[in-house]
């Protein structure tokens, strides 16, 4: 049997895209294979979204050349979408694809089989451009399933390369969506993570929104619990709130992209919201989910960000009391407005501007998971990887462990209610209050 083997740069879209590639291969009669020195087929799927993302996937192309001089190796991803020259110059790559038209790569495999000729498959996207519908229904972790819904997006905030990799904004059709989610919870999944590139510019093109996508999801037999990805702020009106709120299967956990909590620095990254708009949808989804969480993303060392710029945006931080913050530095990016902008900070100072927020980002989530204890929740118990707890997540996306001598089988894939008793810096500690499955109950 022919062997491919995969290898992923990026976020959960990409994982996902990798998912479906893999469904196809299978079906095609290859074996998912964990070794690349025997690959016959060898796929990396790259991120661009910063250069060091570009230099990950070329060291890895070198690694896997040297390793495997017979396998076919194929480059795809936004890497090669977005800055084709570039690709196209790395001769460790025999296929070069971008994102569009993932179904034609087995196809150009077998055509490189015959022809022994390089293959290059990279095409611009235009605004007309439908959603490939690529699906999957197997995961290799059967307890969550991360499923692409959205592509694209039509923001052009001013440091990012994405809609030069990924096209406009574009949507999965509702029914085929009802398909892959069926399949999904037939094969024993119990959580559903809606992700996309702008995920909440979801069904725009076909007079729907995110809500109807909720609405599919939560309405699949054997789906107990339906999450949301990383949220823009434009499109959740009240009407969408309301309709979600009226979903007992869907997580109240947001992740409400901030970037800045300075309005000078939103505007100059080209942002579409300010922080009094942020603000106000906090408070709307807080009136509708009272023990919801807040998590974000916080960008330091943004061109011309001044010591006050900064100093506003860690206030902010520290006011919303995230339950978790992604901080991470600005990084330069070729092809975006943000790279040519004047004043572009010392790494030394994005340094300090880091810890200084990463501390506030530590102290929010700490006071969150202490705000937990002694309450119940619902935990979804994942893989079996510590000796001492079993451990999951709740509703709100908490880290949820609860001791093993006291439960000494698998809980791996079920759902039960859980006693919080204390929390640390990052996750929080329990036991079982009840010994049917909480979906049951």
């Amino acid at each position: 049997m022919k062997k491919v083997f995969f290898i992923t740069f990026g976020c959960k879209v990409n994982q996902y895209e990798t998912e479906c590639m893999k469904a196809a291969f299978s079906a095609d009669g290859y074996d998912i294979s964990c070794d690349y020195r025997n690959a016959d087929v060898i796929v990396v799927n790259s991120c661009t979204v910063t250069s060091s993302g570009d230099s990950r996937a070329v060291t890895a192309l070198r690694k896997l050349r040297t390793a495997n001089p017979e396998a076919i190796i194929a480059l795809t991803g936004c890497y090669p979408q977005a800055f084709r020259e570039q690709a196209v110059s790395i001769t460790d790559a025999d296929i070069v694809i971008g994102t569009k038209d993932r179904s034609s790569l087995l196809p150009l495999i077998n055509d490189f089989q015959l022809s022994h000729r390089r293959e290059i498959a990279l095409s611009d996207y235009s605004p007309d451009d439908k959603y490939e519908c690529i699906t999957c229904t197997e995961f290799k972790d059967n307890t969550r399933a991360f499923v692409k819904i959205q592509d694209g997006c039509n923001q052009f905030c001013s440091y990012c390369i994405i809609p030069f990799a990924r096209g406009r904004c574009r949507s999965k059709p509702i029914e085929i969506l009802k398909q892959e989610i069926s399949g999904i919870a037939a094969n024993g999944v119990k959580e559903i993570v809606l992700s996309g590139i702008n995920l909440a510019f979801y069904g725009k093109e076909f007079g729907l929104n995110l809500a109807d996508a909720v609405e599919v999801c939560c309405g699949i037999d054997g789906i107990e619990r339906v999450r949301l990805g990383s949220l823009e702020l434009e499109m959740m009106s009240d009407n969408i709130l309301d309709r979600l709120a009226a979903q007992p299967k869907l997580c109240p956990q947001f992740h409400l992209s901030l970037q800045s909590g300075c309005d000078r620095t939103l505007k100059a990254m080209n942002r579409h919201y300010d922080c009094n708009m942020y603000s106000s949808l906090v408070q709307r989804i807080r009136l509708r989910f009272p023990d919801c969480a807040f998590t974000t993303d916080v960008m330091v060392g943004f061109p011309d960000e001044s010591d006050d710029d900064f100093l506003q945006s860690l206030s902010f931080v520290e006011n919303i009391g995230f339950a978790k913050t992604h901080v991470f530095r600005y990084s330069r990016r070729k092809g975006t407005v943000a790279d040519s902008m004047p004043n572009q900070i010392h790494d030394n100072i994005k340094s300090l501007r880091y810890k200084q927020m990463s501390q506030t980002a530590a102290k929010c989530e700490a006071a969150y998971l202490s705000s937990l204890v002694g309450k119940t929740v619902r935990v979804l118990f994942e893989r079996e990887n510590s000796p001492d707890f079993h451990q999951g997540h709740a509703d709100d996306y908490s880290l949820i462990k609860i001791p093993r001598e006291k439960c000494k089988k698998s809980l791996r894939n079920q759902l039960f209610c859980v006693r919080i008793n204390k929390s640390d810096c990052d996750c929080c500690y329990g036991t079982v209050v009840r010994d049917k499955a909480a979906s049951e109950t």
